[in-house]
């Protein structure tokens, strides 16, 4: 069964940092673009960084330019999103997502190609 799984989320004071996790079973992840997502109560998901298939693009978005790092270790299928000087606006439920049938060189999959996605990991930065 193709499954992502997040984790790493949790509580933490503003300025602070987590590493959020996304596993991936019943397929190898290397090969694969991954995204990450949050969604804030009462708003849309948005995309916050891609990594492609051949790690030859990273992507972030604007909010979260110089304090998010995505990053990818083959040997645990895993994809990371570090997330350091966290604000009270990075609230939010995190998930991390793959287009199966897809491969991005040099490029990161549109919104609606993204097919498999986690379950997401609760972010909450507060004092």
């Amino acid at each position: 069964q193709v499954q992502l799984v997040e984790s790493g989320g949790g509580l933490v004071q503003p300025g602070g940092s987590l590493r959020l996790s996304c596993a991936a079973s019943g397929f190898t992840l290397g090969g694969n673009a991954i995204g990450w997502f949050r969604q804030a109560p009462g708003k849309e998901r948005e995309e916050m960084s891609c990594i492609s298939s051949n790690d030859g693009k990273i992507w972030y978005a604007d909010s979260v330019k110089g304090r998010f790092t995505i990053s990818r270790d083959n040997a645990k299928n895993t994809v990371y999103l570090q997330m350091n000087n966290l604000k009270p606006e990075d609230t939010a439920v995190y998930y991390c997502a793959t287009d199966m049938a897809g491969t991005y060189y040099y490029t990161c999959p549109a919104i609606d190609d993204y097919d498999t996605w986690g379950q997401g990991t609760q972010v909450t930065v507060s004092s």
